[in-house]
């Protein structure tokens, strides 16, 4: 299996520790599932392996890895509303998705040292299933991340450095760090294994319901589960087994906003912003690595990009708790995007809303 530069197209083994192209292009995956069919899943793995037919997954070292991801349920929430549980994983979040497959392909190329940049919850998964597989790990993180996620981050055996400043300057100083020492980069937005492991989101519903909802909203930052989406969306399309692309809700915090403005605006590569401070620090990205190929997707795709209103999100947090959902902040601004956008466009009826993170992940 390869990879193929997005940016020159050049091609190169998986097993290369390259974190990216050297003309500066991320890599995409060279690889092509055969056409989805419920009779290829593995109904006797409860874990989103079952869809390893579909998955770039080559050999079994993910058994010694998993820690039972995926498998997530659908909830309803009102007669507009269905709820993916994705904070019932082991680590809280859905970026075990993503951890799960990437660390499982470190593990089978030898790699034995990683490190990762995340606002906490990226980091804290590629740091368990880093445990897991025996991987040696550092992650770094921006100073006002929350406490409770670099705890979490520790007692998995991970070193975590606290950076001062913006989430990209984050990202910045560990980009440094890969490329002054030559360790393997084991990011969930340059790796493509990463979202391997989220598109199995996409999966998971419509084996759930037998059809996708009319609407799907996607927190999107650096657009981990979004791209994940986007493809086995494809997928589905290719496979002849849905007729047509739901419409996606793409949504941004109003106080870093790259992605939105450049849809705006019409233009193809994200907006230039100064992120300002918001109770979303999970999509609060100035500078998206893959902004591009999302905003390509979203023109494809007729995506609505919308605001999650920084006032609301309290507001949508004591919402959802009421009805029994405890969630941390970032997935509160998804259900305060939602009511927004309805309250100015009318109701998205039948509409997916992801609940990424567990609320005590964030009370802080």
């Amino acid at each position: 299996m390869n990879y193929i530069c997005s940016n020159c197209g050049m091609s190169v083994s998986v097993t290369t520790r390259q974190a990216k192209c050297p003309c500066g292009g991320l890599w995409d995956l060279d690889f092509s599932p055969p056409k989805f069919s419920f009779d290829e899943i593995d109904r006797d793995e409860w874990s989103m392996f079952r869809y390893r037919k579909y998955m770039a997954v080559s050999d079994d070292i993910w058994r010694d890895i998993s820690l039972g991801e995926g498998m997530s349920p659908v909830v309803r929430l009102d007669e507009n509303v269905l709820l993916k549980m994705d904070w019932f994983m082991p680590t809280l979040s859905y970026k075990d998705r993503g951890a799960a497959v990437l660390m499982s392909h470190c593990k089978e190329i030898g790699v034995d040292y990683v490190v990762q940049d995340s606002s906490g919850n990226a980091g804290n998964s590629v740091a368990a299933y880093a445990g897991k597989a025996g991987i040696a790990c550092e992650i770094f993180v921006p100073e006002g991340t929350s406490p409770r996620k670099i705890a979490m981050i520790r007692a998995h055996g991970a070193h975590c450095t606290v950076v001062p400043g913006t989430r990209d300057h984050c990202a910045d100083v560990c980009r440094e760090k890969v490329e002054k020492e030559g360790v393997y980069y084991a990011n969930h937005v340059y790796n493509p294994f990463f979202y391997e492991g989220t598109k199995t989101y996409i999966y998971e519903v419509f084996e759930q319901l037998h059809r996708m909802p009319k609407h799907i909203l996607i927190p999107v930052g650096n657009g981990t589960l979004f791209l994940g989406a986007i493809h086995a969306l494809e997928h589905l399309l290719w496979s002849g087994v849905i007729s047509q692309m739901p419409q996606i809700l793409a949504v941004q915090s109003e106080n870093c906003d790259p992605l939105l403005q450049a849809a705006v605006q019409g233009i193809n590569q994200p907006v230039r912003v100064v992120p300002r401070p918001t109770l979303a620090e999970g999509i609060a990205i100035g500078s998206p690595m893959r902004g591009t190929a999302i905003l390509a997707y979203a023109r494809k795709y007729h995506v609505k990009f919308i605001h999650a209103p920084e006032n609301r999100i309290l507001e949508a947090r004591a919402a959802l708790a009421k009805k029994g959902v405890y969630c941390e902040h970032t997935t509160a601004a998804n259900y305060a995007a939602y009511m927004q956008y309805c309250e100015r466009n009318g109701v998205a009826e039948d509409c997916l809303i992801t609940m990424c993170g567990a609320g005590l992940k964030s009370d802080h």
